[in-house]
């Protein structure tokens, strides 16, 4: 004959309601190769993706330190100034002499 099943006490079930809310939050179901598996959440910061908030508040500074060159936005007008900084100009200055 089967063993009856025995029923948890209050405190079983709230430490595994806490225990399920936990992983909840650690990990997510998603379907790889028709199969259904738990994989880590990506880390959120405030609710928003950690590399999402990065891009919205690092300065270029910052940015570069840790080599993350493509989220550093470039502004037009001021890159096209810097690149005409070594090139000689005949329309500029006529008059002096280049070294």
């Amino acid at each position: 004959m089967a063993k009856p099943k025995k029923k948890l006490t209050n405190a079983q079930k709230r430490a595994r309601k806490k225990a399920k809310a936990e992983r909840k939050k650690k990990y997510k179901w998603v379907f790889m190769n028709g199969k259904q598996v738990r994989i880590k959440r990506p880390p959120m910061i405030n609710g928003i993706d950690a590399d999402e908030f990065i891009r919205q508040n690092a300065d270029p500074i910052w940015l570069h330190q840790n080599e993350m060159w493509e989220y550093i936005e470039i502004d037009e007008n001021s890159a096209s100034e810097d690149s005409d900084e070594g090139h000689i100009h005949p329309n500029k200055n006529d008059d002096e002499i280049p070294c």
